[in-house]
C-alpha cells in the first residue's frame, strides 16, 4: 500500500469537498454541512456484536464512531452524534489517540475495524491509518457508510478498505426528500456504487474483501425497496452480498408510520427469489424486542449483550 503524504491528506481540510455538498470551506475555522471542524470527534468505540456475522466475528466488530455526518436523515437512529437534530455528542481526539483506540481494539479481540460515518474525517483516519500499521496494526478496515459519498473522498480512502458496509437507502428523489432531507441522495448512489464495484469486483466475506450492500426498508416506502432490489440484482449482484434490514425504529416516535406488514415482508421474500438474489443477510421482522436506537451517553450505548466499550476510549472520555 502506498501512503499520502501526510501534508496533502491535511489540505483536503481547507477548501473541504470530502463529500458530495462540497461545502468548499476552511474547516480548520469553520463547519460545514457536517458541521464539524478539523478536529476528529468520536462518540463512542468498542466492541460490537450487531453487524452482519462475517464483519462481528467471535467477539465483536471494532467500532468507532465518528460525531458529525454529511447527510442529516428526518429517523436518524444516531442523531444524537450525527447532528440530525442539531447535537454534537462527543470527544475530541489526536491522531496519536486515534491510533491508540485501533490498536486497542485489536488487542481487545475485534474481528474488524469497523469505521462508522468517517467521511468528513478521512484526513485523519489515512494519517492515523499509516501510523497504526507501523506499529503493527492489520485488522481488516470496515468502511460503514451511509453512501451518500463524493468520489473524490472515495479515491482517498479506497486503498484503505478491505470491506465496504454501505447504504443504499433508495433511488427515489421523493424518498429521499422524505427520508435523507435531501432528493440528492438518489443521484449521488449509483456513481458511488460503480465506484466501488469497479474497485472492489468482487466479494469474498471469508477473506474479509468486497461490499456489503445495506438497505433499509422505509415505511410506506415498498415500492422504492422493490426498485432497489431490482437495480441490486441487474448491476451488482455479481459482485456484492445483499443486507436487506426491516426494522425501521423511528427515534423520533413517529406514529404516523406505517409497519411493514407481513404480506410486504413475504412479497420482498418472493422478490428476492425471483431476482435471484441469494447471497446476504435479511433481517426478521418478527425480532422487535431489541433497542436499536442507541444511547451514546452511557459508556455502552447498546444493550449490554450487544457491545463491550473500548478501554482506551473510556480513558479518554472521562480525563
Amino acid at each position: 500500500m502506498i501512503a499520502y503524504s501526510a501534508m496533502i491528506v491535511t489540505m483536503e481540510y481547507e477548501d473541504c469537498v470530502l463529500c458530495p455538498n462540497e461545502c468548499h470551506v476552511d474547516r480548520r475555522k469553520a463547519t460545514g454541512v457536517c458541521r464539524q471542524y478539523d478536529r476528529t470527534r468520536i462518540a463512542w468505540a468498542g466492541l460490537h456484536r450487531g453487524e452482519e456475522p462475517p464483519i462481528t466475528g467471535k467477539n465483536g466488530s471494532g467500532m468507532i464512531f465518528f460525531t458529525g455526518c454529511p447527510l442529516h436523515c428526518q429517523y436518524c437512529q444516531n442523531r444524537q452524534i450525527s447532528g440530525s437534530d442539531g447535537e454534537n455528542y462527543g470527544i475530541e481526539i489526536s491522531d496519536d489517540e486515534l491510533v491508540s483506540i485501533m490498536l486497542s481494539l485489536q488487542d481487545i479481540g475485534a474481528a474488524t475495524l469497523n469505521l462508522v460515518t468517517g467521511t468528513h474525517f478521512i484526513p485523519a483516519i489515512i494519517r492515523a491509518l499509516d501510523a497504526a500499521r507501523e506499529r503493527g496494526f492489520s485488522l481488516p478496515v470496515v468502511w460503514n457508510s451511509s453512501g451518500y459519498e463524493s468520489l473524490h473522498g472515495l479515491s482517498l480512502i479506497d486503498p484503505y478498505v478491505d470491506i465496504y458496509l454501505v447504504d443504499c437507502k433508495t433511488l427515489d428523489k421523493g424518498t429521499a426528500g422524505r427520508f435523507c432531507r435531501t432528493p440528492r441522495y438518489a443521484s449521488v448512489i449509483i456513481p458511488v456504487l460503480d465506484f466501488i464495484k469497479a474497485h472492489h469486483p468482487y466479494t469474498d466475506l471469508d477473506a474479509m474483501k468486497g461490499t456489503l450492500l445495506r438497505h433499509l426498508v422505509f415505511p410506506g416506502e415498498i415500492e422504492a425497496t422493490k426498485e432497489v432490489l431490482r437495480a441490486y440484482a441487474e448491476r451488482y449482484k455479481d459482485a456484492f452480498f445483499l443486507s436487506l434490514m426491516t426494522q425501521f425504529v423511528p427515534p423520533l416516535g413517529d406514529a404516523d408510520l406505517p409497519c411493514l406488514t407481513d404480506a410486504e415482508y413475504d412479497g420482498l421474500v418472493d422478490l428476492l427469489e425471483e431476482l435471484g438474489i441469494d447471497d446476504g443477510f435479511m433481517q426478521d421482522p418478527s425480532d422487535d424486542d431489541v433497542l436499536w436506537i442507541p444511547d451514546f451517553t452511557k459508556d455502552i450505548p447498546f444493550p449490554l449483550s450487544f457491545a463491550d466499550p473500548d478501554p482506551v476510549f473510556l480513558s479518554l472520555k472521562r480525563r
